[in-house]
């Protein structure tokens, strides 16, 4: 079995969001099996800036869904979107 990139963006509630704080709690919020890639920011307008994390996940059924499911439950994010999933070489 292989192992695939996954790329999910990160919607703040509002501008005032403590992106550092953010970024803690979507690493400690990690599962085990799941490698952490990268957090980067992605300015959208008026101060509102989400957060884009790239994480390495098995290539298996649900892949992800664990992820999606901790970082779906961090203070401050409105909203996740998987963007792109793709297979590592």
């Amino acid at each position: 079995m292989g192992e695939v990139v996954a790329t999910i963006k990160l919607m703040p509630e509002s501008p005032e969001m403590d992106v550092a704080k953010v970024k803690e709690a979507i690493k400690s919020s990690i599962p085990e099996n799941t490698e952490l890639h990268s957090i980067e920011e992605d300015p959208i307008a008026f101060g509102l800036v989400a957060l884009v994390v790239m994480v390495i996940v098995d290539d298996a059924e649900g892949g992800t869904e664990q992820v999606e499911e901790n970082l779906s439950k961090i203070e401050d994010v409105a909203s996740i979107e998987v963007v792109d999933v793709r297979r590592l070489m």
